[in-house]
């Protein structure tokens, strides 16, 4: 399974940006998808996820009613659109895919949960 992350750039605070993640190597459709993110000196944390049907999504309290995690079966595709982003926001920005099918405890939070990652890729918003 190989996932390749883009989207990442500089962005002023308030701006918007949107991520793709791009999965092969497997039948995408049957497979739940995550974000997750890590910032300097700090831990990598859960961002958002989305079931394997599209069906449920779940988001950190950090950026709900900010961040929309969508997925396009039919392009392999996961994606994550930010808005109103914040100097806060600024990490390297992770997608990443469990081996199991169905769906995931905890809503897909836990990194544990995840066998598959993509390579990053770098959100940074200005002040």
């Amino acid at each position: 399974v190989q996932l390749q992350a883009s989207g990442g750039g500089l962005v002023q605070a308030g701006g918007s940006l949107s991520l793709s993640c791009a999965a092969s190597g497997r039948t995408f459709s049957m497979y739940s998808m995550g974000w997750f993110r890590q910032a300097p000196g700090k831990e990598r944390e859960f961002v958002a996820h989305i079931s394997w049907t599209g069906g449920s999504t779940y988001y950190a309290d950090s950026v709900k009613g900010r961040f929309t995690i969508s997925r396009d079966n039919a392009k392999n595709t996961v994606f994550l659109q930010m808005n109103s982003l914040k100097p806060e926001d600024t990490a390297v920005y992770y997608c990443a895919t469990p081996s199991v099918r169905g769906s995931l405890r905890a809503g897909g939070r836990n990194e544990g949960d995840y066998d598959f990652w993509g390579q990053g890729t770098q959100v940074t918003v200005s002040s």
